[in-house]
């Protein structure tokens, strides 16, 4: 097993930084990635060729499903929370986290597809292979998530697009 402790060393960081992509959480990441790579370790002499695609897949198929179990119910507080004062940030923070949030608003298949074709520089080809679906159905949540970041507000005023 000393392949698989190879790839763990060499592909940790980008696989934890792809799981941060998909949940915008850095704790929540690293138990995807670890959940990940103790799956890919159990099949770990079944994998054929690159393990990229089964980790991924790995990881994208966890997320979704820690996504549905996930209880989102607002948590009744006695007091309403401070407000932050609105502070001085330069322009690139605050696009940066325009997009965030536009990305985050996204589903997470779209979110996924975008995470993985423009964040890990995959190819169509090899994010429908990591999704287990089709080019067509690739390209079909693309161009769904780049219109609704296209029609963001917070994006068109990011990008002077407003009309």
């Amino acid at each position: 097993m000393t392949e698989f402790a190879e790839y763990v060393a060499q592909r940790h960081e980008r696989l934890r930084r792809t799981a941060y992509l998909l949940t915008r959480d850095w704790a929540i990441a690293e138990d995807l990635v670890q959940t990940a790579l103790a799956r890919a370790w159990l099949a770990w002499r079944r994998i054929d060729g690159d393990p990229d695609p089964y980790v991924y897949r790995i990881i994208t198929n966890t997320h979704a499903s820690w996504w549905r179990r996930r209880w989102r119910g607002e948590i009744p507080t006695a007091e309403l929370p401070d407000r932050v004062e609105t502070r001085d940030f330069t322009r690139e923070v605050g696009d940066r986290d325009v997009l965030w949030t536009a990305i985050g608003a996204l589903s997470n298949r779209q979110r996924a597809v975008v995470v993985l074709h423009y964040f890990e520089e995959m190819t169509l080809t090899q994010v429908a292979d990591v999704l287990g679906c089709s080019v067509g159905a690739v390209k079909s949540q693309l161009g769904r998530a780049l219109t609704r970041l296209r029609v963001d507000q917070g994006v068109q005023t990011m990008t002077g697009a407003e009309r």
